[in-house]
């Protein structure tokens, strides 16, 4: 009797030693946040993506209690920031904003020192911004997208396009066009958005498949002409302009996102209550109308949903890249 009382007791212990690791996982969730959240803008402010994390950030913060720190940690495409953060504790006080580079750099890059999937907790995704096919609006004959396949058809690899650089959603948005539209244009890739613009402006380049975000205000002047945008659906910030489908590249689609990862480790309980906080603020009005000043379309999702959104990209694109042999030099 007394042995066997002995080894319930034995028992009873290793179950309440069992529960500890449990029992500490959820008290830092049930707490969290307790002190202000790192929020990793793998990008130079100034940029759609600095926008969003800053817009998003105030009023989350406002409904955790605690505020949003925003850091911008730019460079290698956004490969610094997310190397940092892939390597922060998974307390919950280290997120990350990205781009569809997550599912494009581990491709461009060969080798990178973290593991877009394995790292990273999903958390939601934030929203679309879409690309739009523009040329100088001084071009005549130029009025729609089979004008471009027209005269791209006529003169083989002698009309260009601008991007941003190689490897990044403009320079692939005009890779799917190329590829669909069965035509031959010669890429010229530039150091940022900017100087692509302003050469397109001048006449130096023809085309551009640039960020709705920089092309519009050139748009509404009349110095640019929107030929289509490169989402599945019309924008809402250019509702008059048609989808690339629409306008005669039939399956067209390249719809440039942002979503929120957090370190692997981070638990899901706290995963979940900053989704939640997400969530939430892109449903603010002031927050919708910030979005739309800057061309995006809010998606949000579940963590889940974003991670199998996040292994359809990476597929998506590791196979476009590779078939086009695309390099970043």
């Amino acid at each position: 009797m007394m042995m066997k009382r002995q080894t319930l007791a034995l028992l009873a212990s290793g179950l309440a030693l069992a529960a500890l690791p449990t029992a500490h996982a959820q008290a830092p969730a049930a707490n969290w946040p307790a002190k202000p959240i790192r929020w990793v803008v793998p990008f130079p402010p100034g940029g759609a993506m600095d926008a969003i994390a800053r817009t998003l950030g105030e009023k989350a913060g406002k409904t955790l209690g605690q505020p949003f720190v925003i850091e911008n940690k730019p460079g290698a495409g956004g490969n610094i920031g997310a190397d940092y953060v892939a390597k922060q504790p998974g307390d919950g006080y280290t997120m990350m904003i990205t781009s569809i580079g997550m599912a494009t750099n581990k491709p461009l890059y060969g080798k990178l020192s973290y593991d877009p999937i394995k790292d990273f907790a999903p958390v939601s995704l934030l929203a679309v911004v879409p690309n739009v096919l523009v040329t100088n609006a001084t071009q005549p004959d130029v009025k729609t997208a089979r004008d471009v396949i027209a005269a791209a058809r006529k003169a083989p690899g002698q009309l260009t396009y601008a991007s941003a650089g190689n490897g990044t959603s403009i320079h692939l948005a005009g890779e799917v066009f190329t590829s669909l539209a069965q035509v031959e244009m010669l890429h010229i890739p530039y150091k940022g958005s900017g100087p692509a613009v302003s050469d397109l402006l001048g006449g130096q380049v023809n085309y551009m498949f640039d960020s709705i975000t920089s092309a519009r205000p050139h748009i509404q002047s009349g110095k640019l002409r929107a030929l289509g945008v490169t989402t599945a659906k019309r924008s809402s910030a250019l509702p008059d302009v048609p989808t690339l489908a629409e306008a005669g590249v039939p399956g067209y689609e390249v719809s440039p996102w942002f979503a929120v990862f957090m370190p692997a480790s981070t638990p899901k309980a706290i995963v979940s209550k900053l989704n939640a906080a997400l969530l939430a603020a892109m449903k603010d009005p002031e927050v919708a109308k910030r979005f739309e000043s800057i061309g995006a379309e809010p998606v949000g999702s579940t963590p889940d949903e974003l991670a199998k959104h996040l292994a359809r990209e990476s597929d998506r694109w590791t196979k476009l890249i590779t078939e086009r042999g695309i390099k970043l030099d």
